[in-house]
């Protein structure tokens, strides 16, 4: 608890003291122990991530400018996603999000990213499990349906029939590009729309920071080989001029509803049959 004076411009409040009561004391007790106790409190740390729990619970405000993405708080996997039983390790997944954030995908230019997630909501946990960088030739004629082609591959690796495409700018154009391509290559796919209105600034760190300042943000070792890793260290809400279109790309996944997931069934098993009666 803590009192301070202050001087203030406004005739009305002079004399006046603030009075700072933050949810936890010093030595990391719960103050209101009976409407939040230190479970519940723990809880909302999680949900809202460091960054917002200390200004609006600890009445600590760090400006969103000072806050950075560090790449150290990552939890790298190796395990695949396993669809018999829906888990990866030992984590049950129940939610996956594919979301396309498109460019024209030229050399020198706004990046083309493509992200895979997975989720565990009984843990809070997200997983980037990969994470797609789509590049053309600036020979190539019609780069967005190359870059179509290329997602549709990535859908078919991974089974997948459902994705979600920003069509703010360029986009606007990509669902029906890329139902005429799923067309022509045979495959049932349903393309979910989403428009962004917000600064990036602001979308990449509400999303991103919360998990990843909580340790719930994970992502498998071959996302290390992408530009993911040298886009959240360069990364800074002010805009410093370096790429972070894949870091646009995981926050509108992290932002979307996940589409569930259940397991497809286990291994088969073997049965022997009791045939020592009489009829």
């Amino acid at each position: 608890m803590l009192y301070e004076k202050n001087a203030f411009s406004i005739p009305f409040l002079r004399g006046y003291k603030i009075l700072r009561i933050p949810i936890v004391d010093s030595d990391g007790n719960p103050v209101w122990p009976e409407l939040f106790p230190i479970d519940k409190i723990e809880q909302m740390r999680e949900i809202v991530g460091l960054r917002h729990f200390s200004a609006q619970m600890m009445l600590d405000f760090m400006p969103p400018d000072r806050a950075r993405l560090d790449p150290g708080g990552i939890h790298f996997y190796d395990m695949e996603f396993d669809a018999r039983n829906a888990k990866i390790g030992t984590y049950q997944i129940s939610g996956s999000v594919l979301y396309w954030d498109p460019s024209t995908g030229r050399r020198g230019r706004d990046g083309s990213a493509c992200v895979l997630l997975y989720r565990d909501d009984r843990s809070r946990t997200v997983f980037i499990h990969n994470i797609l960088y789509l590049t053309v030739s600036d020979e190539e004629q019609f780069p967005l349906s190359k870059q179509c082609d290329m997602v549709l591959e990535f859908m078919r690796k991974y089974g997948l029939c459902r994705i979600t495409i920003e069509t703010n700018g360029i986009g606007g154009g990509i669902p029906e590009i890329m139902r005429d391509c799923a067309s022509r290559s045979g495959m049932n796919i349903y393309v979910n729309r989403v428009s962004n209105n917000r600064a990036k600034s602001d979308r990449i760190l509400d999303a991103i920071e919360p998990v990843l300042s909580t340790g719930r943000l994970y992502a498998h070792a071959r996302v290390t080989q992408t530009p993911l890793m040298s886009e959240m260290l360069g990364w800074s809400p002010l805009g410093n001029g370096m790429h972070d279109d894949g870091l646009d790309a995981v926050a509108g996944a992290i932002a979307q509803p996940p589409i569930p997931v259940r397991p497809v069934g286990g291994t088969i098993k073997t049965f022997s049959a009791n045939t020592n009666f009489k009829i």
